[in-house]
Formats: structure tokens, C-alpha cells, sequence
């Protein structure tokens, strides 16, 4: 099997799985919705979960990517029992870690919660550090669930890591389900954390098949623990300032009307399924490649597998923020509208998704750009392009939210994604020498092209024609779901036109599949 066939063929299994697990996601982000509303109980759960998983999030990511190639070194140098071992050890310490983190968030709850929505007063700001104490065990969960991820990843397995999702979402279903009388936020949390359980607990056949054993020993002394804490800070500290990002969103927000946090919530949910399905398994599957391209000192081939990650990436992201920008609005009403989640609420909500679909393309390349630095063991640029992100979002938000509110947010998150993304392109540039942005920008241009037309079609049929059916909601639901399905045949019609090669090369591969 070639490396495009395996890309592919890797890829594809990752985002059939992790479309099940998202679309699950989003059932789940629906019935949330219908049962709470976009109010005060919604916005005080979201900063609560913030807080909760706001460590986890900076350690895991760092976690993840540093362990992947370390992995894969010692199982070219140690063997088998050697990863195995290390494995062992390295969750051992992070369940001390986690552990440690846990108590002190739970001693630092009222502080943490002051500091990501100093608007929170009186009992919203009790209910919050409440929420949040409940959901602590999250942060040990996501340790373990983190660090197994990255043992799999470097064996070249991905799939427990793509179906995770279906169990951690189906405990939020059978609850939100079983809960129409009496919704209760306090409860939502505890189904949190036990859905967090299970994304860790999935992975744990496939770490066994694998031939590892639990024990409580720990090589301290073991040279890779070293090398991974060197790794690791300047990502923690890459992954810690994009976190800045969304705490201060969140401040912000929480001064402004009420349901704000939970539009910004909902919107970003919305524009991060498209990165969570597509993006982020073509980007999972690169990196153990490009770590491997680069030991080689094979620099083409680095240069050749980053144009392919970013020309399939235009082909995906373009579309969909062309048509978010024209559909958030009925989007928002169609899934979210119904119960407690108001017209009011889907106004706040499709202005956020709008604003912060214009940076969708960014965010994905950024993504995807952030693993080629990786690969090539440069922790420390991303690092500090991350560091010019949050002082961009912040001047930006500040300037903004006078005159846009939630909606300023958004846009400045998705201005600063485009201004660093620039410049990473910059950076690697100097770094590698020509990386054939010419062919990039073709492909850009082509699919922006497409774009327009299936935009053009898709607004002529759903606001247009659509103008002419009566206003019931099933015709309307129909009319949006028709529209789309009608849009994409177009897209792919145009692109085979205009003669777009990724695009011809993954329709080969789902015909052979």
C-alpha cells in the first residue's frame, strides 16, 4: 500500500467514525438546547466545564504530541517491552499529576471561576464553583484517555480514539432522554464526568491486545521522562495560551446580556465539527508520517505531504464556510430551535457561527501547520505564534465587543486565526525553503470558485424558491437538507471541471474501498 493510499485509507475510517461520534455530539449539544435553554443555567455550566477541563486540555494536547514520536523511538531502540514499560510508568505519574491538579482545583474552584467570569454573582456564582467541583474527576480521566491516545497513535492504530466519542455521547443521550420532566444542571455535570470514564475505558482492549500489563512501577530514571518534559514545555505553553484565549472570551462574554456564553458555545461547537471529523483525521494520521519524513531528513517529502494536507484541507474548509455564511441562521433554527432554546437564542447563536466561520479555514491549516513544526521537533515556534494569538484576540476583542458584543468575540478569534496562520506560513518557509505555495493557492482559487457557484445554487433554491413553499417547519427542514445535498453535487461537479488532482485521487480511493 502506498503512503496516499494509507493516508487515505486511515483518514477515512478516522472521519467515518469520528462523523458517528460527532454527529452523536451534536444530537447531544440539541437536546442540551431543548432542556436547558441559552440562559443562565447554560452559561454557568459551559464556564464550569471550562474550568474543568481547562488543564486537561493544555496538558493532554501537549501530552499527546510529544509522546507519539517518543513512543516511536523506543520501540526502534528498546522493542516491544520497552514501550510497554514506559507506557507503565508515564501513566503512573500522570495519574499523580492529575491527581494533585484535581485537589488544588478543587481548594482554587471559587478563584478559577472569578477569574473566567468576573460577571458570575450571588447564585450563579455559587452554582458554578459547585458545577465545577463536581466535575473534577474529568481532569484524571482525560490524563489517562490522553496519554493511551498517543501509545495507539504511534502504533498505527487510530480507531479507539475515533469511536470514543459514540459511548462518551450515548451516556449524555440515555440521560437528556430520561430527563424531560426535571432537567437538572447539577446532574448534567455528574454525567459528564462518568461519560468521561468511558473515553479512556474504550481504549483499554486495544492497549491490552497490545500486550500491556498494569503495574505500579515507575523508572524514574528512565532518560525518556526527561526527554519528554523538554518536549513538552514549550507545547504546555503553546496549548496554555490558546487556552488564555478562551478564558477570556468567556470573561468577556459573561458581562454582556445573558445567553452569550452559550451562543459563543454553541456556535464554536457547530464550526468545530467540521475540524473534529475531517481536519483532524487527516492531521492525526500526517503526523506520525511527517515525525518520520523528517528522522529520514527527507525534507520533500515533508514538503510533499503538507501540500496534500493542505490542498484536501481547501477542498473541505471553503465550502463550508461559504455555506455557513449563508445558511447559519436556518441551520441554527433547524437544530437548535425547539424547547427552551428560543428565536432569541438562534439569533444570538447563527451571528456567532457566522463570524466565527470566516476563520475557519485558518484555524484548520493552523492546525495542520502546528504538526509539521512538530514533526520537525521545533516546539517552540508554534509556541510563540500562539503568544502572537492572544494579544491579537485581545486588542481585537477589546475593539469589537463595543460595538458587536458576542458577535465581536468571534470575529476577533477568527481575524487572529488569519493573521498567525500567515505567519506560520512565513516561518516555515524560512525553515524549509519553497513548500510550492503556488500550487496551493491554485488549488485555493479553484475551490473558492466552486464555492461561489454551489453558494449561488444553494441561495437560489432555499431563499429564493424556498420564499415560494409555505413557512411550516418540516417543508422548511426539508427545503434546508435538499438545498445542501443539491450544493455539494454541484461542488464536486465544478471541481472535476476545474480539474482539482486531490480530488481525483480520494475518488479513487472510495471507489476502490
Amino acid at each position: 500500500m502506498t503512503r496516499k493510499q494509507q493516508v487515505a485509507k486511515s483518514a477515512a475510517v478516522i472521519a467515518i467514525f469520528t462523523l458517528m461520534s460527532k454527529g452523536l455530539g451534536f444530537i447531544r449539544e440539541v437536546m442540551i438546547a431543548s432542556r436547558f435553554g441559552s440562559g443562565m443555567e447554560t452559561d454557568t455550566y459551559f464556564v464550569a466545564m471550562t474550568a474543568t477541563v481547562m488543564i486537561m486540555s493544555i496538558l493532554g494536547s501537549a501530552m499527546n504530541t510529544t509522546l507519539i514520536p517518543i513512543f516511536s523511538e523506543i520501540g526502534e531502540k528498546r522493542g516491544k517491552e520497552g514501550r510497554l514499560r514506559y507506557l507503565n510508568s508515564i501513566l503512573n505519574i500522570i495519574f499523580f499529576i492529575t491527581l494533585i491538579l484535581a485537589i488544588l482545583a478543587f481548594v482554587l474552584s471559587p478563584l478559577t471561576i472569578k477569574i473566567l467570569a468576573k460577571g458570575f454573582e450571588g447564585e450563579q456564582f455559587r452554582l458554578a464553583v459547585n458545577l465545577n467541583r463536581i466535575g473534577l474527576p474529568i481532569i484524571i480521566f482525560l490524563g489517562f484517555t490522553h496519554v493511551l491516545s498517543g501509545f495507539l497513535h504511534s502504533s498505527q492504530i487510530f480507531g479507539p480514539h475515533a469511536i470514543m466519542g459514540i459511548p462518551y455521547n450515548a451516556v449524555f443521550l440515555v440521560y437528556l432522554f430520561f430527563s424531560t420532566k426535571n432537567p437538572d444542571i447539577n446532574m448534567l455535570m455528574l454525567i459528564s464526568v462518568i461519560a468521561s470514564a468511558t473515553q479512556f475505558l474504550i481504549q483499554i482492549p486495544a492497549v491490552k491486545h497490545l500486550g500491556f500489563r498494569y503495574t505500579l512501577n515507575v523508572s524514574l530514571r528512565d532518560p525518556y521522562l526527561r526527554k519528554a518534559l523538554f518536549l513538552v514545555f514549550p507545547v504546555l505553553i503553546g496549548s496554555a495560551v490558546q487556552q488564555i484565549n478562551v478564558i477570556i472570551d468567556k470573561t468577556l462574554a459573561s458581562e454582556l446580556v445573558e445567553g452569550s456564553i452559550s451562543a459563543l458555545s454553541y456556535a464554536s461547537r457547530i464550526n468545530d465539527l467540521i475540524i473534529s471529523v475531517f481536519i483532524a483525521a487527516i492531521t492525526t494520521v500526517v503526523f506520525p508520517m511527517l515525525s518520520k519524513a523528517f528522522s529520514k531528513n527527507d525534507t520533500n517529502e515533508v514538503v510533499n505531504i503538507l501540500n496534500q494536507g493542505v490542498n484536501i484541507i481547501f477542498i473541505i474548509t471553503v465550502p463550508a464556510t461559504i455555506g455557513i455564511l449563508i445558511l447559519a441562521y436556518p441551520m441554527v433554527q433547524l437544530f437548535f430551535q425547539r424547547g427552551a432554546f428560543n428565536n432569541n437564542a438562534a439569533m444570538m447563536t447563527s451571528g456567532a457561527l457566522t463570524y466565527y466561520s470566516i476563520g475557519l479555514v485558518a484555524t484548520a491549516l493552523r492546525l495542520m501547520l502546528n504538526k509539521v513544526f512538530y514533526s520537525l521537533q521545533d516546539t517552540k515556534t508554534p509556541m510563540l505564534n500562539g503568544g502572537i494569538a492572544v494579544l491579537i484576540n485581545i486588542v481585537l476583542n477589546l475593539i469589537l465587543i463595543k460595538s458587536m458584543e458576542h458577535r465581536g468575540l468571534a470575529l476577533a478569534t477568527s481575524i487572529s486565526a488569519i493573521i498567525t496562520t500567515i505567519l506560520l506560513f512565513i516561518d516555515l518557509r524560512i525553515k524549509l525553503g519553497p513548500l510550492g505555495i503556488s500550487r496551493m493557492i491554485t488549488v485555493f482559487i479553484k475551490t473558492l470558485l466552486a464555492s461561489v457557484v454551489m453558494g449561488f445554487v444553494v441561495h437560489l433554491i432555499y431563499y429564493e424558491l424556498g420564499g415560494l413553499l409555505p413557512q411550516i417547519k418540516a417543508l422548511q427542514a426539508a427545503l434546508l437538507l435538499g438545498s445542501v445535498a443539491l450544493g455539494v453535487i454541484v461542488y464536486f461537479f465544478t471541481l472535476i471541471l476545474l480539474r482539482v488532482k486531490e480530488l481525483r485521487f480520494i475518488g479513487k480511493t472510495i471507489r476502490r474501498k
